[in-house]
């Protein structure tokens, strides 16, 4: 279990990244209009825009992929119960990831209702993460097994 949760943790820092890196061109871009208009009243609007960013980024990759970036290098997968994974699914499991500090609680109460592979939020979405094994370690797996 704790080698699930260290990749997923690994992937959600890759991912971390990632956003703030789109954030920080975003703020590149519209800074010198708020020089320009002498408009650093609006600068409150950082806030908002990680929030909807954040839940932007994560409902379209797992949503239309079930991966993020952080999860293809890590090997992981966001899977429906039901077999199908959609955007509202996508969107309510990751609703405790919109300024980073909700997700602590969404794992707490995860590992405190018995599963201790699901945040709660997985659990509401009815969507698990699974590590995703390549055909290089299967063939990898095979070959150990039959020596």
């Amino acid at each position: 279990m704790a080698g699930l949760w260290g990749r997923r943790l690994v992937a959600l820092i890759i991912d971390a990244v990632i956003i703030t890196l789109f954030l920080w061109v975003i703020l590149a871009l519209i800074y010198p209009l708020l020089a320009f208009t002498n408009l650093f009243a609006l600068a409150g609007f950082w806030l908002p825009l990680t929030a909807v960013v954040i839940i932007a980024y994560f409902t379209y990759f797992e949503g239309k992929y079930s991966i993020t970036p952080g999860k293809k290098v890590m090997k992981l997968k966001v899977k429906g119960l039901n077999g199908d994974l959609n955007y509202r699914k996508a969107f309510v499991r990751n609703l405790s990831k919109i300024l980073w500090i909700p997700l602590i609680p969404d794992v707490i109460i995860g590992f405190a209702l018995g599963k201790p592979r699901e945040r709660w939020l997985d659990r509401l979405a009815k969507t698990e993460v699974i590590k995703v094994v390549g055909a290089e370690e299967v063939e990898k797996e095979l070959g150990q097994s039959t020596s």
